[in-house]
């Protein structure tokens, strides 16, 4: 079978107070990757503005916006001009006291492709994103683009493998992470390299149980002071459909530019058919939250 590759840039930067000054990184980011030949660019989560979520600071919702905004007519923009498809990551504003973490895609038209709102929420300490999210309400439906059909999903939904399965399931033909995650800063040596080493070996792991390219981007830079202090590991990488690993960023600025084999899903799937063999029949408990004895 023919060997479809599709070139991706995964954009990774440090996120300062000026929210302006952000996006023309970002911005800078995409010119980047499209100038390498890339048809679709990844940035972070939330890529405007530093992690607020490591304090619960009502005035902090002034930062959303609303999609359409502001940002996503620049991103548009961007895409458009570079005939790129662009991933971001924004704080949405829906209405009075109902915001969302949204991933947007724009295809290389600038038309709003679609958008995703992140389903899993965290809160823990110094990622109180329960405060300000509402979990998504559109479901884990691809996002269809010139490219290709994207499985668009947002940081904490990498630790879930039914996000994944289910993305695979409707179509979708990568996965795609836009991420901000790292260490408090007071963790030792040795607790970091199990952190980072199980964020990358599980998303790995979508790749291999759906036969799907995936793509995780984050930041670097250390934000916040104290107990909410937060050193963003960058690292960002993309692995082929068999979990392999094609390319990773390492912890400062950078746009990585990795080649997808996109092609590869149809012949594995025949060889390893993993969807035929689901036993459908028998996994009824996973609607449950836990078996009680």
């Amino acid at each position: 079978m023919s060997e479809r590759i599709l070139r991706a840039g995964i954009v990774q930067h440090a996120c300062q107070p000026d929210a302006a000054a952000n996006l023309a990184t970002s911005l800078a980011g995409i010119e980047s990757a499209a100038a390498a030949g890339a048809q679709l660019v990844i940035l972070p989560e939330l890529h405007n503005h530093p992690y607020f979520c490591r304090v619960e600071d009502p005035a902090q919702f002034d930062l959303a916006e609303p999609i359409p905004g502001p940002t996503t007519e620049r991103l548009a923009a961007a895409a458009r001009a570079n005939s790129i498809v662009v991933v971001g990551s924004l704080f949405e504003r829906r209405a009075p006291g109902l915001f969302h973490n949204t991933a947007v895609v724009l295809d290389r038209d600038g038309r709003l492709a679609g958008r995703y709102r992140k389903m899993h929420i965290p809160d823990d300490p110094a990622f109180y994103e329960k405060f300000y999210f509402t979990p998504g309400d559109l479901g884990f439906e691809p996002i269809d683009t010139s490219i290709g059909r994207l499985g668009v999903l947002v940081c904490w939904d990498q630790w879930y493998p039914e996000a994944a399965r289910l993305m695979a399931l409707a179509g979708a033909e990568v996965l795609i992470y836009p991420s901000a995650i790292g260490w408090d800063d007071r963790d030792e040596p040795d607790e970091r390299a199990r952190q980072h080493g199980a964020w990358q070996t599980v998303q790995r792991g979508h790749a291999v149980a759906n036969h799907l390219p995936v793509i995780a981007s984050n930041r670097v830079g250390v934000e916040g002071d104290g107990n909410d202090r937060i050193r963003f590991w960058g690292a960002s990488f993309a692995v082929d459909p068999q979990g392999g690993l094609l390319a990773e960023a390492g912890d400062g600025a950078e746009t990585l530019i990795v080649d997808l084999p996109t092609g590869r899903t149809e012949s594995l799937r025949r060889m390893w058919p993993f969807l035929r063999d689901r036993r459908i029949d028998a996994y009824a408990d996973l609607t449950r939250r836990y078996r009680d004895g």
